[in-house]
C-alpha cells in the first residue's frame, strides 16, 4: 500500500473541501476501498474519512417513504423496523450478502460505490483491464468471464457490479442525494450507475468531489409481496451469480403492479419494464411468471463461459415471483 494523507473531515463542507484536493477519495467504512488499496488496485494520495458526519441515520419521510444516510451501515439498515416492514426486499438483499463483521462496518453510500470484483480489475499485477487502466483491453472478454455480464457490456468491459443492495433499491425506485461545492442534486438509482460503453474506468454519474449523503425511498406498494432471490456458488460471502429483487400487487389473484430487477448480470442493477409490463393483468401464476421471465432474460448475450446464466436467470425470475406472490 502506498502512502497517504488522512484526514478526519469535521462536517460535510470541510469534506468537500478535502476532497477537492488532486487524488482524493472519501472513506466511510472501508470494507471495499481498503482492500483496493492493499491489492494496489487504487492509490489515492489523500482519503478523507466521511464517518463522522452526522450521516448515519434513517428517518421517515412526509411521503411515506424514508432517508437512509449514506454512513448508515448495512447492519443497521437491514435491521431497522422501518426497512424491515416497509421494505422487507431490501433488508433480505442486505443479509444475504456479506459477513456480519462486513455490514457492521460497510456504509449505505460506500455500498453503491463499490467496485467490481472482475479478477482481471482486482489484480493489479494484470496488464489487461479497462477499468483500472483505460485503454489496457479487457482480458475477461476472451478469458475467465463465467461470472460477466449478460446485458450492457461493450468490448471495453463485462464486469459487473457486485453490489445486492443496489439490486434492492432499483427495484424500490430509490434516489441517491449528493452534495457538492456548487450545490445539491438528487439521481434516481436507474441514472446513478453507467454501462461501459468505452468508459469502462467509470461506474457512475457522480462528478468529481460530489458525496452521497443519503439514499431516499418512496413509499413502497410492495410491503406486503416482494422478494430478494440470489443464487451463487456457496451460500455463505459469495457474490451473486445472478440475484433477483421482484415485487408484486395483487388484486382477487391478479397482478396490478410489479418491479424486477436483476443482480449478477450487468454492470448495473438491470431493471426490466417489458417484463413488469407483461405481468399486469393476468393471473399470478406459473403462466404469467414463466412469460415474464422469459422476457426478463430476452436480449442477453452471453460470453464463452456464462451462457448458463441465462437459464439460471429465468428459473430464478420465476422461483422469486412465486415466492413474492405467496407471502
Amino acid at each position: 500500500m502506498k502512502t497517504f494523507d488522512f484526514h478526519r473531515a469535521r462536517d460535510v463542507d470541510d469534506a468537500l473541501d478535502l476532497a477537492a484536493r488532486a487524488g482524493a477519495t472519501y472513506y466511510a467504512g472501508g470494507t471495499n476501498l481498503l482492500d483496493l488499496m492493499k491489492l494496489g488496485v487504487a492509490a489515492p494520495t489523500t482519503v478523507v474519512d466521511v464517518s463522522q458526519l452526522g450521516l448515519d441515520q434513517i428517518t421517515a419521510t412526509d411521503d411515506g417513504g424514508i432517508m437512509i444516510g449514506s454512513g448508515v451501515s448495512n447492519s443497521a439498515i437491514a435491521n431497522h423496523d422501518l426497512v424491515r416492514t416497509q421494505y422487507p426486499v431490501l433488508s433480505q438483499a442486505i443479509l444475504s450478502g456479506a459477513t456480519t463483521q462486513l455490514r457492521n462496518m460497510a456504509t449505505a453510500g460506500g455500498n453503491l460505490l463499490q467496485r467490481t470484483r472482475c479478477p482481471y480489475f482486482m489484480d493489479a499485477e494484470f496488464p489487461a483491464c479497462n477499468k483500472r487502466r483505460p485503454g489496457s483491453g479487457c482480458g475477461a472478454l476472451q478469458g475467465f468471464n463465467r461470472e460477466h455480464a449478460l446485458f450492457g457490456a461493450s468490448p471495453s468491459c463485462v464486469a459487473v457490479h457486485p453490489s445486492d443492495m443496489a439490486v434492492a433499491l432499483s427495484m424500490l425506485d430509490a434516489v441517491v442525494h449528493v452534495r457538492a461545492s456548487t450545490g445539491s442534486r438528487s439521481i434516481s438509482l436507474a441514472d446513478f450507475f453507467r454501462l461501459p460503453g468505452d468508459e469502462p474506468d467509470r461506474d457512475n454519474t457522480l462528478l468529481p468531489g460530489e458525496l452521497i449523503v443519503g439514499i431516499q425511498l418512496p413509499p413502497s406498494e410492495y410491503a406486503r409481496r416482494s422478494w430478494y432471490l440470489k443464487v451463487r456458488d456457496r451460500h455463505s460471502y459469495a457474490f451473486a451469480l445472478v440475484s433477483v429483487a421482484v415485487g408484486l400487487t395483487l388484486d382477487d389473484g391478479v397482478v396490478i403492479s410489479a418491479a424486477i430487477s436483476l443482480g449478477g448480470v450487468a454492470a448495473k442493477p438491470w431493471r426490466v419494464p417489458d417484463a413488469e409490463s407483461a405481468l399486469v393483468g393476468n393471473a399470478a401464476g406459473d403462466e404469467a411468471f414463466r412469460n415474464a421471465a422469459e422476457i426478463a432474460l430476452r436480449g442477453a448475450a452471453p460470453l464463452s463461459q456464462n451462457r448458463f446464466k441465462v437459464d439460471l436467470g429465468k428459473h430464478s425470475v420465476l422461483r422469486a415471483l412465486h415466492k413474492a406472490s405467496t407471502r
